[in-house]
């Protein structure tokens, strides 16, 4: 199956529903792990969007998947922040586009907009898709590290990925 043609465009205020309905899928939720602490409160997904895009240091891309003879659909975002010093990436790919390559393909389309080095990014250790989605980008193992996720309420290992080049 061909790569799917992709178009990164800035978050807009009308994407903040899809992307809570994208997150309200479990084994999602359990697979990506770090997670907000209530997913199904659509209040503070909606705060949490708002303080996102009022922030100019934080850059957040819409990912649309383009097919022939059909409108845009968007199906994931994907933003770079930063959070004690170091600049960070995280993304999400609604469900039922996953295993067709969009989220590398996302990534690897951000990498062009987001060029601060070194770039850091996370993951369950027991997500090896996004572990790969970053490899395939660049990315390389830097560390280890346990971390509190939400969605498993409890401490879990996750992998710190960095790009530096």
């Amino acid at each position: 199956m061909p790569a799917p043609s992709l178009n990164l465009r800035p978050v807009i205020e009308a994407d903040i529903a899809p992307f809570f309905e994208h997150l309200q899928h479990p084994p999602a939720q359990q697979m990506a792990a770090f997670i907000p602490e209530n997913p199904a409160d659509r209040g503070a997904h909606e705060a949490h969007w708002a303080k996102l895009l009022a922030n100019q240091s934080v850059l957040n891309r819409s990912i649309e998947l383009i097919e022939p003879d059909a409108d845009p659909v968007l199906v994931g975002h994907i933003c770079s922040f930063t959070m004690e010093g170091d600049r960070e990436i995280t993304y999400w790919i609604d469900h039922h586009h996953w295993g067709r390559g969009i989220a590398t393909q996302a990534l690897a389309k951000f990498l062009g907009v987001e060029t601060t080095r070194p770039l850091f990014g996370r993951a369950a250790k027991d997500n090896p898709a996004s572990i790969r989605v970053m490899e395939r980008c660049g990315f390389r193992l830097l560390r280890e590290e346990r971390g509190y996720a939400n969605a498993r309420a409890c401490k879990i290992d996750e992998v710190v990925m960095v790009l530096d080049r």
